[in-house]
C-alpha cells in the first residue's frame, strides 16, 4: 500500500488557498483596499472548511492543525501591520495585540502537542471551564473568532469609506467588545500554557532526580 501524501490532503490543499490569498490581500492592501479586505476575507472564510474537510474525510493531521494556526496568526498580524500604518497613534496597542496574540497560541499548541494532541483545539481542557466552552462549543469558537477578525477588517475598512453608515459604527462597537474578550482568552491562553510547560519541566526534574538518587 503506497504511503500517503500528507502535504496534498484536501484540507491542506484548502490551506495553501488560503496561504495564496493572504498574501495576495498583503500585496493589494495599501494600493487596492477592496481587492485586498475581499482576498484577506475569502482567506479567513475558508478557514471554516479546512476542518470541516478534515473532519469529514478523516484526514486530521498535526501538520494541518499547525499550518492553520501560522495561516491565522501571520494574516492577522500583517493586516495589525497594516492598520498601524493607517493609526499611528494606535500602533502601540497594534503591537500589544499581535504579540498577544502570536505567545500565547504559540505555546499553548506547543503544551497541547506535548500532551499527545493532534491541535490546539483538541487538548484536554477540564481543568478551565472558559477554555473548554471556547473550544467545544462551536458558536462560541465561531463568534469570537470571526467578531475578532471582523473588528480589525472594520478599521480597514472604515479608513477608506467617506461617510459610514451608522450601522457600520455600531457593529464596529460590537465587534470591538467581542475582540476584547478574545484579547481576555488568549492572555488565559498564555497563563495555562505557562502552567503546562511548568508543570512539565518540574515532572521531568523530579524523574530526573529520583534516577540519580537510585543510583
Amino acid at each position: 500500500m503506497a504511503e500517503e501524501n500528507i502535504f496534498l490532503f484536501i484540507p491542506n490543499v484548502i490551506g495553501y488557498a488560503r496561504i495564496v490569498l493572504a498574501l495576495l490581500s498583503f500585496y493589494f492592501m495599501t494600493s487596492c483596499p477592496v481587492r485586498g479586505i475581499l482576498c484577506y476575507l475569502l482567506s479567513a472564510l475558508l478557514d471554516a472548511f479546512d476542518g470541516y474537510a478534515a473532519r469529514a474525510l478523516d484526514q486530521t493531521t498535526r501538520f494541518g492543525a499547525m499550518l492553520d494556526m501560522l495561516t491565522d496568526r501571520c494574516a492577522t498580524m500583517c493586516l495589525l501591520v497594516n492598520l498601524a500604518l493607517l493609526y499611528p497613534s494606535y500602533t502601540f496597542l497594534f503591537q500589544l495585540s499581535m504579540c498577544l496574540d502570536i505567545a500565547s497560541h504559540w505555546l499553548h499548541l506547543h503544551s497541547s502537542t506535548m500532551k499527545g494532541s493532534a491541535s490546539h483545539k483538541a487538548v484536554d481542557l477540564s481543568g478551565n471551564p472558559v477554555l473548554r466552552l471556547y473550544y467545544t462549543s462551536k458558536p462560541v469558537l465561531f463568534v469570537m473568532c470571526s467578531g475578532n477578525e471582523l473588528f480589525f477588517c472594520l478599521l480597514y475598512v472604515l479608513h477608506y469609506v467617506e461617510e459610514p453608515a451608522a450601522w457600520l459604527y455600531w457593529l464596529q462597537g460590537v465587534c470591538a467588545v467581542i475582540c476584547l474578550l478574545k484579547s481576555g482568552v488568549s492572555l488565559l491562553h498564555l497563563v495555562t500554557a505557562s502552567r503546562n510547560m511548568a508543570a512539565f519541566d518540574a515532572a521531568e526534574r523530579g524523574k530526573a532526580r529520583r534516577t540519580t538518587e537510585a543510583k
